[in-house]
């Protein structure tokens, strides 16, 4: 894929990194739904976002599926609730990744809200069908908090593939 004129080149994105990146992001969603703080937004599922985005032959729908499920077990929700809004999540992510690519991280934010919304509506329809249970209005902020913290998130997961390997005035990149 051509990149855009003045973007710099990144290098390789460690899987150790995204590793780390997705158990801390695990963790922290399980500590904040712990304390009942259901109307923050869903970090892990912007650091999914932004891996399938990013990178997407290392993250793709099948890991989507597998921290879905572990999210169900940790929430004693139904087994298959969490597994399908991040699944939808992951795949919106996977067709809107060339064009999210082409933007800034702050312009990435707006393209992004619509995925957030979508796996949201997934996650409360399902929650309608299966347990009868309207979404509490706590939970109606959440994608758009998402959508704000996604240029945060973004640089903070871009930082380490910003370094050069060996620092020199002769090699421009």
């Amino acid at each position: 894929m051509i990149m855009p004129a003045g973007r710099p080149l990144l290098l390789p994105a460690n899987p150790k990194f995204i590793a780390l990146t997705f158990l801390l992001a695990l963790l922290l969603h399980m500590l904040l739904g712990l304390l009942g703080w259901y109307w923050l937004p869903d970090v892990l599922a912007v650091v999914m976002v932004f891996w399938t985005v990013h990178q997407p032959r290392r993250v793709g729908l099948s890991l989507a599926f597998m921290l879905g499920l572990a999210l169900d077990v940790h929430e004693s929700a139904l087994l298959g609730q969490n597994a399908l809004s991040y699944v939808v999540l992951s795949g919106l992510a996977t067709l809107a990744q060339r064009r999210l690519l082409w933007f800034p991280l702050r312009e990435q934010a707006l393209q992004t809200l619509p995925l957030f919304l979508a796996a949201a509506v997934v996650e409360w329809v399902s929650r309608l069908i299966v347990d009868d249970a309207w979404p509490s209005w706590s939970q109606l902020p959440s994608p758009f908090l998402q959508a704000v913290l996604w240029p945060v998130v973004g640089a903070l997961l871009l930082a380490p593939q910003r370094r050069a390997f060996e620092r020199d005035d002769i090699r421009p990149l």
